[in-house]
């Protein structure tokens, strides 16, 4: 039987990514090694370390006095080396609450100086985007976090931003075009959209580091891991090459304008079905909903173990939703194609005709 991965991360991969990674893991591209033996000091690895960061560039369109890292330590080590670059002891930095993980970069922002909550949806449960806040102009910066894995919602468009903006894109990083040149600075763990666990993508403006007084660690230092190219200590190699391959594999589908195209289908298909279907209801509010983490509830509460047993005989893999919220999460991102949606759909389908 066919299984469709819906994990939230680590999560579906392509499969050009794991089948290049296989063949790599054996030996990479000739030379008698596997690529989790060579050298990070290496030509063959310098070369795939520059080769990915050029791909990012292209498919991403980043401005070119922009600098592309890969980086340890998840993006939860985003939530404190960005204000231990960026925040004064003095100065106060401009937070949009929208979920679990940006209460988290919130929580470690505060240990760097002041924090400002423009605007939160704590008070839905975490449903909607908010809008029309206002971010006061004297912010050191202004911290988004574009989807919310955990409650389903999703900001769609790039902010404009008078302070530098600061985007935690981890699960929908090159799901659409992004104006990279409207951020200061992006993060991305690589395990929701990208590759594997253990590293993460920073893009950020060269020109906003360096106007602090805080003596930072190296390992915490932006400017340290630029002047040496990613490569300051041991990389996760073996995670960079896997991201290399999937940027590989979004160049050949057409870059991120296609890409668009296929998560919008594949989200339509599933929330039309959601709303259709009389077993099912949604969590988020229409024009916040997330095209990367689909988050619903049964109608009778009763049978939500049922069909989470019913789905995964069925092949759908990682559909229970988090703790947070309960019932069912499907995520979608890139690599699950428009076949295991309607799969999905199909099951959904026949549940309710088992029930209704």
């Amino acid at each position: 039987m066919k299984k469709y991965n819906f994990n939230a991360g680590p999560s579906i991969l392509p499969q050009y990514t794991l089948d290049k990674t296989c063949k790599a893991v054996k030996e990479l591209d000739n030379i008698g090694l596997s690529v989790l033996e060579i050298s990070h000091r290496s030509k063959e690895f310098q070369k795939i370390v520059d080769d990915a960061v050029a791909l990012v560039k292209e498919i991403l369109k980043v401005p070119e006095n922009y600098n592309v890292l890969f980086l340890g330590g998840g993006a939860s080590l985003q939530f404190s080396m960005v204000p231990y670059n960026l925040l004064g002891d003095n100065q106060t930095a401009s937070y949009l609450e929208t979920g679990a993980w940006a209460q988290k970069a919130i929580k470690e922002a505060k240990l760097f100086g002041n924090v400002n909550v423009v605007a939160s949806s704590s008070d839905k449960n975490f449903t909607y985007i908010p809008k029309n806040f206002k971010v006061p102009e004297d912010s050191a910066y202004f911290h988004v976090t574009t989807n919310n894995t955990i409650f389903g919602s999703e900001l769609l468009e790039d902010l404009d931003s008078k302070v530098p903006l600061i985007a935690d894109m981890s699960s929908d990083i090159f799901s659409r075009p992004v104006d990279v040149s409207k951020y200061a600075l992006i993060y991305a763990g690589a395990q929701k959209n990208l590759g594997p666990a253990g590293v993460t993508l920073v893009i950020l403006n060269p020109d906003i580091l360096g106007k602090i007084e805080r003596k930072i660690p190296s390992m915490l230092d932006y400017k340290i891991h630029i002047k040496n190219n990613s490569l300051y200590n041991t990389p996760p190699v073996f995670a960079i090459y896997a991201s290399f391959m999937t940027l590989q594999w979004l160049k050949e589908q057409g870059g991120l304008e296609e890409m668009e195209k296929k998560n919008i289908a594949k989200a339509k298909l599933l929330y039309d079905e959601i709303e259709r279907n009389s077993m099912f209801c949604g969590t988020v509010e229409k024009d916040s909903r997330s095209r990367m983490n689909v988050c619903f509830l049964p109608t009778k509460p009763e049978l939500e173990q049922e069909f989470i047993k019913f789905a995964t005989e069925k092949g759908m893999v990682g559909i229970k939703g988090h703790r947070s919220v309960g019932g069912f999460r499907a995520s979608i991102y890139n690599a699950m194609d428009i076949e295991g949606v309607q799969a999905l759909v199909d099951c959904m389908k026949e549940f309710e005709k088992q029930h209704a």
